[in-house]
């Protein structure tokens, strides 16, 4: 077996049009800049893409990048990204995945797969160590994802690969790889409208050695131990995410009836917690793992995948249904078809309640299952109103009216979190660079889950969801998972044995002070210790700097301003039904700050010196 030290740095560029396979090289100062995945996908993708192109037209370019950490057994480095513009929000979508497929890219050698231009019939592309076979679909068409898996996945072989949803260019249709998931902003449709059933990697012909092997065992051994004493990671590795139900539902910030409001309850019927009673529950995770999230269980008499958090939230509470037999049948039946299950918990929200007020005609409503399953199908299919729900609830409510419950930001269906009583994360919700997305700065986990910061105060926040989009560009660059930031920030002595209310103290009131205290040593360990590259802490963060306004400067270019930087209109003036505080988001008070910090003109654009202070022009 061949060795590849450090990373491949080879880039493998397909046109299905022509047919045509180019190879290219990443720099070495490409590396340094922009450090790998996602970081790298988008400079790729900012070189290659026309503003204004159409998402589902042949000069989009879709993007499987591979993490700098894959195949090095870091703790949760089994991931990898995919990036292309997106047809549900028209900007750039981004999505991160774990799942057999990106180790098999990446021991076939390659540290990147673009793919633009359209098939003239269905296919699929292998690719292996000698470079890509185009092979043709014809059979695959039309099979659900485990029908096409249980074709393509044999071996040393795994796929990315879509649903009926995504053949039907359903907006938001994602992509499979084993039982995970490519879940936002519809690159599955993206994939449909290139006549591309599926992507197929042939591993194992190459080894990854890192440049400094004793340096990542040491940095493996102290991620490992953190993890294994964090007690977020703990909870995760015996309930899944799910487990965020508890202390969300405490904080009233759990989706009910389309953000009616924020408890119920029923709600913890759909806790991690109380899934895994009597639910025979195993482990199902991506590899290699540490924290261990995922769950299968028993649901109705068949064993399923225990459903995430987001997934409960939005396919569940949201629609007014506590029955986790029911909610994990819809996940499932999502996972078949290819369906995103946040983007489609929300717009069914949307259409329950448009019914509801007489907008729609629909027999759907909150607390009832009838009909959903049926619904799910007919958006897969496009037949009936599910062809007009295919487009998401920002085109429902631009068509007949209900745009202030219409819940999503830029076009994307917001995640399963209650900004009205996180106001850190309202904002995150608000700046995202793909729309309404928990992931890009994480502020619930402080403000909620910790308790470190005052979710009801916009103090400090603005610096705080900067800071976190930072670094979450750094580790989605890198890749490995995001919940490994609870156990490799909290755990370093400085943040472990400081007093908590001190440490509250200090992010609250004196986060210029707090921030730079922060401790992500560990990421830039493992990135050097792989690339040899010797980033300093600073220069490893002005990368994830980089990568973040990069990626706004490219939805800049599809017209994104201050005015998309907005949350749904009942989030800012409507309080939840259970709050007798009637708490709504102060998003304008919190986003001059965040543009300021951002080096962001009034209009949310950033400016010309920013871009050259980061070196992207």
């Amino acid at each position: 077996m061949q060795e590849i030290v450090g990373t491949s740095d080879q880039v493998l560029e397909v046109n299905l049009t022509d047919r045509s396979v180019t190879r290219y090289r990443v720099s070495e100062e490409l590396r340094r800049r922009y450090l790998g995945s996602k970081g790298l996908g988008l400079k790729l993708l900012y070189d290659r893409l026309a503003p204004g192109c159409d998402p589902l037209g042949p000069d989009n370019i879709i993007a499987f990048m591979p993490g700098v950490l894959m195949g090095t057994g870091a703790p949760c480095s089994g991931r990898f990204e995919a990036l292309a513009k997106s047809p549900l929000t028209g900007i750039m979508g981004a999505s991160s995945c774990g799942g057999p497929f990106g180790m098999a890219l990446k021991t076939a050698g390659w540290d990147g797969l673009l793919i633009r231009g359209r098939a003239e019939s269905p296919c699929y592309l292998l690719v292996s160590a000698q470079g890509v076979e185009f092979r043709d679909a014809a059979e695959l068409w039309g099979l659900e994802i485990p029908e096409a898996q249980a074709v393509l996945d044999t071996g040393k072989q795994a796929s990315v690969v879509i649903g009926p949803a995504g053949e039907n260019l359903v907006r938001f249709a994602n992509l499979a790889a084993g039982h995970r998931f490519l879940g936002r902003g519809g690159l599955g449709a993206v994939m449909g409208s290139k006549n591309l059933k599926a992507v197929a990697a042939l591993g194992g012909a190459f080894r990854i050695r890192p440049r400094a092997p004793q340096a990542l065992a040491k940095a493996k051994k102290r991620g490992t131990k953190y993890i294994n004493r964090n007690a977020i990671s703990l909870d995760y590795r015996r309930f899944g995410t799910a487990s965020n139900i508890g202390p969300c539902l405490e904080r009233g910030i759990v989706p009910v009836n389309n953000f009616a409001d924020g408890r119920h309850p029923e709600a913890g019927r759909l806790a991690g917690q109380a899934m895994a009673q009597g639910r025979d529950t195993k482990h199902a995770t991506c590899k290699p793992c540490t924290i261990l999230c995922g769950h299968s269980g028993v649901f109705g008499g068949q064993r399923m995948i225990v459903p995430e958090y987001e997934t409960v939230g939005l396919l569940g509470s949201n629609l007014g249904i506590f029955d986790p037999d029911i909610v994990a049948g819809w996940s499932r039946l999502c996972s078949t078809l290819g369906i995103d299950t946040i983007s489609a918990g929300g717009t069914l929200g949307w259409v329950m309640e448009a019914a509801q007020k007489g907008l729609v005609s629909s027999e759907l409503r909150f607390a009832s299952p009838d009909g959903v399953a049926e619904a799910l199908r007919d958006i897969a299919y496009q037949r009936g109103f599910g062809a007009e729900m295919a487009l998401g609830s920002r085109a429902l409510s631009q068509k007949y009216g209900g745009r202030d419950f219409a819940i999503q930001v830029k076009g994307l269906e917001m995640a399963a979190y209650d900004p009205r009583g996180s106001f850190g994360q309202g904002l995150a919700y608000a700046v995202a660079n793909r729309g309404g997305c928990h992931l890009s700065s994480y502020l619930v986990a402080q403000e909620v889950m910790l308790g470190l910061l005052d979710p009801a105060s916009h103090r400090g926040k603005a610096r705080w969801v900067k800071f976190f989009e930072d670094l979450t560009c750094c580790v989605n660059a890198l890749q490995t998972c995001q919940f490994t930031m609870y156990a490799y920030v909290l755990e370093p002595p400085l943040a472990k044995y400081t007093p908590r209310p001190l440490l509250a103290m200090l992010m609250q009131h004196l986060p210029r002070l707090a921030i730079p205290l922060v401790d992500y040593s560990l990421y830039t360990g493992l990135f050097n210790a792989v690339t040899g590259l010797g980033l300093s802490q600073a220069q490893f963060l002005r990368a994830g700097e980089r990568i973040h306004v990069l990626e706004r400067h490219m939805n800049c270019r599809e017209g994104i301003d201050h005015r998309h930087d907005r949350l749904p209109a009942r989030l800012l003036e409507q309080g939840r039904a259970s709050d007798p505080e009637g708490l709504t988001v102060p998003l304008d008070q919190m986003l001059p700050a965040y543009y300021r910090l951002r080096g962001y003109d009034q209009q949310g654009v950033p400016t010309a010196e920013t871009l050259q202070r980061l070196e992207i022009l």
